[in-house]
């Protein structure tokens, strides 16, 4: 009897072990999603009244719940009785990513037209306002809702050949961490006027510690909320290329002197324009007909 119940502790021990080791390994290959995630939700969830920014973001965080839970389960379904389909899926979401990355590259350096609100266009009653920031929560939702199938693919790839209970826990952990680490941290971020401001009023002196500790943090929002852009659109052309490099073997790094993250980068950043001069033509097309 004693005999069972260590056996059974040594086999929950081994799972969690099994767990611990491929969830480490699942986050390092999220990050740079994740990284994107973080910086399309700051920017989302900022712009708003200050008392706002808070509700706000609680709707965000439980529509990207709500996200979650209807894709899990899809997710261990294809892996279970349609394990190919992930791997398709991954590599769509691969063009997807590198798409995305080259297009903020090109939009940076190519100018393009941008829609303009105009000036004298102000929002007046309470409902309006109400109604333009229930657009804003479902438009961030279904970000969200792009963002966690890749995330939750993403990491479904890297427990492919496990158990399905390992897949389970890992994949499971990796999406709370892609809600509430994520959503966690854009709330610090776009408080951080808040905190300054805050700051800059805790006394009435001129150019004071709090003052400059408060100037500080109202200064450093937009820079890292730029900043968080910049490492994201990186970061997906890094995950993209990993992606096609790991999953599709003719694209495996053929050079030795060609360090495979540099490799990477170059791999996803090529397919990212190819996909992009692919859609832009495609779209052109359409337009004229």
């Amino acid at each position: 009897m004693a005999s069972g119940f260590f056996a059974i502790l040594d086999d929950v021990a081994t799972l969690l072990d099994d767990v611990a080791s491929m969830s480490k390994i699942a986050t390092e290959k999220t990050a740079g999603i994740l990284g994107d995630d973080l910086a399309v939700n700051a920017e989302k969830a900022s712009g708003f009244v200050s008392k706002r920014e808070l509700p706000v973001l609680w709707a965000i965080t439980k529509g990207s719940l709500l996200n979650k839970i209807i894709i899990l389960p899809i997710a261990f379904l294809l892996s279970a009785f349609i394990p190919w389909m992930v791997v398709l899926i991954l590599v769509l979401g691969g063009l997807y990513l590198a798409f995305e990355g080259a297009e903020k590259i090109y939009e940076y350096f190519v100018p393009h037209e941008h829609t303009h609100i105009p000036a004298d266009l102000k929002v007046e009653s309470k409902s309006e306002i109400l109604a333009m920031e229930k657009k804003k929560i479902k438009s961030a939702i279904v970000t969200d809702f792009i963002l966690s199938i890749e995330i939750v693919i993403i990491a479904l790839g890297t427990v492919l050949d496990k158990p399905l209970t390992v897949q389970i826990l890992v994949v499971s952990f990796i999406a709370l961490l892609a809600t509430v680490g994520v959503y966690g941290i854009v709330a610090l971020i776009v408080r951080m006027d808040e905190f300054g401001t805050r700051l800059i009023n805790l006394n009435g002196e001129d150019n004071s510690i709090s003052d400059k500790i408060g100037r500080f943090f109202v200064n450093a929002l937009p820079v890292v909320i730029k900043s968080l852009s910049v490492i994201g659109t990186l970061a997906l052309l890094l995950v993209s290329g990993g992606i096609f490099a790991h999953n599709l073997d003719f694209l495996h790094n053929p050079f030795s002197a060609i360090p495979n993250l540099l490799y990477e980068f170059i791999l996803g950043l090529l397919i990212g324009f190819l996909v992009l001069l692919l859609y832009t033509g495609v779209r052109k097309a359409f337009k004229k007909s």
